[in-house]
């Protein structure tokens, strides 16, 4: 298609779950239910909005910072996928010419992450201590989308298990002083010992949440604090609890318990009334592309399809303020050959990816 061609999309046009529309029309980049008087290329399916990849490193390998060319494929792969908005949940790497490409998805960045000395992979954060915690956390609200990314846990080599990085009044201002910039937090988190005072503090969200307990869940419910969980990353910990066994047993141990009871996990926080969205933490050592997979993983979980749907798609959107199908929202979404609702792994094989108003796969 040429930037000037009118798109019509008709079928069924998932606004929402439950609000079905037989057509809408992409022009000039923009959404429209009323139909224009130009001639359109029509493309049939079942249209969702673009999906939301809301834990997502663009710009970052296992290794730290990538080149641009990398960081174009990741973000094409994505895109090819049928992810078009993706929360970019921690890179080194500036990204911000991706904003210039109307053949990208969109990114909500939250910065650099912000790590306790060498309590983090190597070169992917800011390695500060505690008194330092306020001035980065500032630094990274203004660089970012809205969003600061804080890693809560990770391996306490003295005392070979994860444990809680940051004391709690020190995170208490961290976090008041990005609320005050405007911006969210969110946290990495494996275990369950930093939970509370991250919560309690004032987090917005929390990442893998796998050491939610009875304890702390009806917390999170409380104060509507989101979980991504990365079900697709978490199916790693028993490779990685293999690697670290005979140096780090303790730790080892504890990654197989967290990842045998993922599942339980998420699936009791969603049926307390946690937020749950979709992630994959793609680009530290996984793939990108993998939103159907996760979607998928939400359901063996427990989660009912459209909820799991609506993780990646409107529920997503409306969390991170962006719009779905709406009359006069970028054109982005992306259309199947058969009804997602029904049945998510459907996700795995878009017959249409629109960007701006664009077929672009």
């Amino acid at each position: 298609m040429s930037d000037h061609e009118v798109l019509h999309v008709k079928g069924r046009v998932l606004v929402g779950p439950e609000d079905v529309r037989d057509e809408l029309w992409c022009v000039d980049g923009r959404i429209t239910f009323d139909r224009p008087a130009a001639e359109a290329v029509t493309v049939e399916g079942w249209a969702l909005p673009g999906l939301v990849d809301a834990h997502c490193h663009v710009g970052l390998d296992r290794h730290g910072p990538v080149d641009e060319a990398t960081s174009e494929k990741q973000a094409l792969a994505d895109r090819d996928a049928g992810t078009l908005l993706i929360r970019d949940a921690g890179s080194p790497s500036d990204t911000r010419w991706i904003d210039g490409r109307e053949d990208l998805p969109k990114v909500i960045r939250a910065g650099r992450h912000i790590a306790r000395t060498r309590r983090y992979i190597r070169n992917y954060a800011h390695e500060i201590e505690p008194v330092d915690l306020v001035a980065y956390v500032g630094r990274e609200a203004r660089r970012g989308d809205g969003w600061v990314k804080l890693v809560g846990d990770w391996i306490d080599r003295e005392a070979g298990d994860l444990t809680a990085c940051w004391p709690r009044p020190e995170v208490e201002a961290a976090i008041a002083e990005a609320h005050r910039l405007g911006a969210r937090v969110t946290a990495h988190c494996f275990a369950e010992d930093s939970l509370r005072d991250l919560v309690e503090a004032g987090i917005d969200c929390i990442e893998h949440a796998t050491g939610l307990t009875e304890e702390t869940i009806p917390l999170f419910a409380e104060r509507g604090v989101a979980i991504v969980p990365t079900l697709v990353n978490i199916a790693t910990f028993p490779h990685l609890a293999d690697g670290g066994q005979e140096k780090f047993p303790r730790w080892s141990a504890h990654m197989r318990r967290l990842h045998e009871r993922r599942y339980d996990t998420v699936g009791a926080a969603f049926d307390a009334g946690v937020p749950v969205f979709v992630g994959t933490d793609a680009g530290g050592s996984l793939a990108h592309g993998l939103v159907a997979e996760e979607v998928e993983e939400l359901t063996k979980a427990g989660i009912p399809p459209i909820e799991a749907l609506a993780a990646t798609t409107w529920g997503a959107r409306a969390w991170l303020g962006r719009p779905s199908l709406e009359e006069g929202a970028p054109a982005d979404l992306v259309v199947y050959g058969e009804d997602p609702r029904v049945d998510v792994r459907v996700l795995a094989a878009p017959r249409r990816v629109v960007v701006n108003g664009r077929v672009l796969a």
